[in-house]
């Protein structure tokens, strides 16, 4: 019972979300509605971790499934890709080093945030 209330819990959010994706007058992925939805429940006290602990991690244990599809499409595109593969490759490139560049940045933005913290 308690596995089905944390699978109602998570479906439940993302129902509302999609919900809220309908009716919003600008695009907006229901996914990410629904992380900003979970995210003001936990905040708020309203869903507790305790309330979904097990059914996330499991979902998380087996992320990798969820990917499968995705990646079997994308052999559907295979013509696509070659003609494209000199700009995918520039593409990934910048954005593989500003991802680490914006990733190094806000590391260290945080490790001297909590340095000061820690010197009050």
């Amino acid at each position: 019972m308690k596995l089905l209330t944390q699978i109602g819990i998570i479906f439940g959010i993302c129902w509302i979300s999609a919900c809220i994706e309908q009716v919003l007058p600008f695009t907006l992925p229901a996914s990410i509605i629904g992380m900003l939805l979970l995210l003001l429940l936990l905040l708020a006290g309203v869903v507790r971790t305790e309330h979904i602990r097990e059914k996330s991690d499991y979902l998380l244990g087996n992320l990798p499934f969820f990917f499968i599809p995705a990646g079997v499409s994308i052999l559907n595109y295979v013509d696509v890709l070659r003609e494209n593969l000199a700009a995918l490759i520039v593409i990934c490139t910048v954005s593989l080093a500003a991802t680490f560049a914006v990733t190094v940045w806000t590391v260290r933005l945080t490790s001297r945030l909590l340095e000061r913290g820690k010197r009050r």
